[in-house]
């Protein structure tokens, strides 16, 4: 659980800031930095980290070796880490923005509401106990959405189903038996797509920690695994539904993430995110990126929403219900049962379900957004 007496919190909306949120990750050995607190550059990165393309290495190390610690090298993605030295940790988004090639490795934020844990309700063990939520029907339509989240634990939706592999769930990444706040996130995003798409096969990659974040590194690596385990199927991958993202200093996407979204031959549907602004927020501010808002229970934007011209449509995303898993209190053991959650990472998959729905009709995969961004418009 976040600490509120951590830093400041906006007491307006109850969101936490990115220093209180650096400074709570921080206790589980995460080394992150807030570049320009407060100001018009603000974001969230890893302290003294610089990526760089492997075949720019060596022109980014002329201009920076004096400053360097080590150098990491991720096959992967055919990229180097480089670690700068202690004093000049700080500087890392100065340094990314001065030297050709080399860009910091930004935070990218879980667009669930922060400061709401989901409520939950019923169990898959005892029908009698859950509230009434029907479980999607059985159904084969040949498309395939891929989810980039927390994993998709074995829920009964699940469970049965021909096509799923499950990725479980980390619920206590610190064991201090109290269930994290962002554990669950996957297997809930997951259900939504089946609700809304309950013919598609769902594929799932971890990317986005229980703890509620990630950076430009992981999650490239997991766009770049969706389509890798697709590809040795011989399947196609229609539609990836991304529910975090991050803000840079220049307000840019980072070129790491630029550069892997561009490859992608599926539709990328990604959360707008919860700060309540218009600032661009990536990967979703692409023009090639379906970004999607949250839309409160009246149909108006929900509050915490971001919003802007790059915002291309807007579906329900206060008190969403869904599948999730969550440790049962005082036995350490899963618990499967249903919840209510907002945020914009929940309304992103109900806009990926219809792409998909729409795709399954026989629709060309321009059709399939017209008709989505028709289904769920924005007009914020």
């Amino acid at each position: 659980m976040i600490d509120r007496s951590v830093s400041a919190v906006d007491d307006a909306t109850g969101r936490f800031t990115a220093g209180e949120l650096g400074a709570a990750w921080a206790r589980y050995g995460h080394d992150l930095l807030v570049h320009d607190p407060d100001g018009p550059a603000e974001c969230l990165v890893r302290r003294g980290e610089l990526i760089v393309p492997r075949a720019e290495i060596d022109p980014v190390l002329e201009r920076v070796r004096r400053w360097v610690d080590e150098v990491r090298h991720d096959d992967r993605l055919e990229l180097c880490r480089v670690r700068l030295r202690p004093n000049e940790r700080d500087r890392c988004v100065q340094i990314a923005g001065e030297v050709p090639g080399a860009g910091a490795n930004h935070v990218h934020l879980g667009s669930s509401v922060m400061f709401g844990t989901p409520v939950m309700f019923g169990t898959g063990a005892d029908a009698e106990a859950a509230a009434p939520v029907a479980e999607p029907p059985a159904q084969d339509w040949g498309v395939t959405v891929g989810v980039l989240d927390t994993g998709c634990d074995p829920h009964p939706w699940f469970a049965g189903r021909p096509w799923f592999s499950p990725v479980p769930e980390v619920l206590d990444a610190d064991d201090d038996l109290d269930q994290d706040r962002q554990a669950g996130h996957g297997t809930f995003v997951s259900g939504i797509v089946l609700r809304n798409a309950p013919g598609a096969e769902i594929r799932v990659r971890k990317a986005l920690s229980s703890l509620g974040f990630t950076d430009d590194v992981a999650v490239a690596a997991g766009l770049r695994e969706l389509r890798a385990e697709a590809s040795r199927r011989g399947a196609r991958l229609d539609v990836i539904a991304l529910t975090s993202g991050c803000h840079t200093a220049d307000d840019r996407c980072p070129p790491l993430l630029q550069a892997e979204v561009e490859q992608a031959e599926s539709v990328l549907v990604a959360a707008a995110g919860n700060h309540g602004s218009a600032r661009p927020f990536w990967p979703a501010a692409m023009p090639q990126v379906v970004a999607v808002a949250a839309g409160d229970r009246d149909g108006s934007v929900a509050e915490f929403s971001n919003t802007g011209d790059w915002v291309d449509a807007c579906a329900p995303g206060v008190d969403v219900v869904s599948s999730f898993v969550r440790l049962r209190p005082g036995s350490g053991e899963r618990e499967y049962g249903f919840a209510r959650w907002s945020g914009t990472s929940f309304a992103t998959p109900q806009v990926a379900a219809e792409i998909a729905t729409a795709i399954a009709r026989g629709c060309g995969v321009g059709e399939a957004v017209r008709s989505a961004v028709d289904r769920y418009p924005f007009e914020g």
